[in-house]
């Protein structure tokens, strides 16, 4: 499978365990709760498998870049959590340092 494939599969899997995070109800709630653990636990997996071929520091920006960004945008749109400009500002700033990192190229 390619890497950025599993990379991708590795950043809905980490955004997936983020949201059943707020849904569980502080561990509360027993189906969120597995939501969470199948969602880390798939997470973890493919970004060890898309580490065979997409060096450390380029996987670890984008995963964590991405699915900052996606969780932001979960909290905004699902849970409605306040959006103003500084978390455009932010979310801006995310994901243009993943690009930055991608156009360093891997060496």
């Amino acid at each position: 499978m390619n890497g950025y494939l599993l990379l991708i599969t590795a950043i809905l899997g980490e955004v997936f365990g983020s949201t059943m995070l707020k849904a569980s109800n502080g561990f509360k709630k027993i189906l969120p709760i597995l939501g969470i653990i199948l969602g880390y636990a798939l997470a973890f997996y493919a970004l060890s498998l898309s580490l065979k071929t997409i060096p450390l520091g380029m996987a670890y920006a984008i995963w964590s870049g991405v699915g900052t960004a996606l969780t932001a945008l979960i909290g905004i749109i699902i849970f409605k959590e306040g959006f103003n400009s500084k978390k455009l500002l932010g979310l801006i700033l995310i994901i243009g340092g993943v690009i930055v990192l991608n156009l360093g190229g891997t060496h």
